[in-house]
């Protein structure tokens, strides 16, 4: 989403009333920093969707078409079943809650347990879309600020997402299922031949948390964008132009774009939401992945509405945002 206007003042909260970013913006994990349960989004006066009349339309990238470091962002109570706004090619099943029964577990379905809102988790859904696989792998719902007592005893003991039931086991970790899923799975390869390439995918794969750490602590702070901050975003920036070969981090799409994506796209929302700072200004690489990466359905498919985002995160942090035209 590019944003094309932005106004309204920012305000300044003590720092006592800003709880940690890391708690709040990407709530994939409970957390008792944070109520047990978020509305669905609702419209907002403040921000605008529209739909550009020049947007490319989107390329679907199926199979037919081919030939860790430790987190640093703990996780909040999670959003209550919001549904993401996604391609009427796959109608998603509604997020299981403690009421819920469980599937028929390991009875040979491969199931990819989401939460539709969680950036880990669309890591893992984007790599499954990308390589074709909705009718192989089943994308299993699981509402995170209510969920089911069975996913931990029955088929996850560390209790979050997203994690994949295959070959009667189950695995987690999202950088680690998109190299499995990659690996043991038919459809476009996720990583090129490429020696040079695989390296700086690990290079960049290791650095993921890191730069995600450096962009949080500006949201969270009452200053002005910091200095890590802006370091981070050039770094990403440049290493979008180490490949002439594509907009991609690798030259053409691959599992680092993959890594990458969910955050670039809530950081450009949040930046520009709170900070009044555009991610993509003097950074015309960023800038172009953001259009290309648009126009990849396996991605635009697990979108969530950016002003559901937005609000989630303001009403979190307790700031007021700018307003905001977001345009696809």
């Amino acid at each position: 989403w590019s944003i094309t206007r932005i106004d309204v003042s920012n305000p300044h909260l003590p720092p006592h009333k800003l709880a940690p970013m890391t708690s709040l913006a990407f709530p994939c994990r409970a957390s008792p920093l944070t109520p047990a349960s978020i509305s669905p989004p609702v419209p907002s006066p403040c921000i605008k969707i529209r739909r550009s009349r020049r947007a490319a339309p989107h390329r679907r990238l199926i199979a037919a078409r081919s030939s860790s470091s430790p987190r640093t962002v703990a996780m909040a109570a999670a959003a209550a079943a919001a549904a993401p706004v996604i391609s009427p090619k796959e109608n998603l099943p509604p997020s299981l809650t403690s009421t819920s029964e469980p599937p028929p577990l390991f009875d040979g379905t491969t199931r990819l347990y989401v939460a539709y809102h969680c950036p880990y988790a669309q890591r893992a859904w984007i790599a499954r879309n990308y390589k074709g696989l909705q009718d192989k792998i089943k994308i299993i719902g699981i509402d995170l600020a209510d969920r089911p007592a069975w996913y931990k005893e029955k088929v996850y003991p560390q209790n979050k997402v997203p994690s994949l039931e295959h070959n009667n086991e189950v695995k987690g970790e999202s950088l680690d299922l998109v190299k499995y899923i990659d690996s043991n799975f038919d459809g476009p390869a996720l990583l090129p031949d490429d020696s040079a390439k695989k390296q700086f995918a690990e290079e960049l794969l290791v650095y993921t948390d890191e730069s995600n750490k450096a962009l949080y602590s500006s949201i969270t702070s009452k200053g002005d964008v910091a200095e890590e901050t802006v370091a981070a975003l050039d770094k990403i920036e440049a290493a979008l132009g180490k490949f002439s070969d594509g907009p991609f981090f690798l030259g053409q799409f691959s599992l680092v774009d993959i890594a990458y994506v969910p955050f670039i796209e809530r950081f450009q929302i949040f930046f520009s939401g709170i900070k009044n700072y555009d991610i993509t200004k003097d950074r015309p690489n960023i800038q172009k992945f953001i259009e290309e990466v648009n126009k990849i359905d396996a991605y635009t498919q697990t979108k969530l509405d950016p002003q559901f985002l937005l609000e989630h995160t303001k009403k979190r942090l307790g700031v007021t945002t700018y307003s905001l035209i977001f345009q696809p």
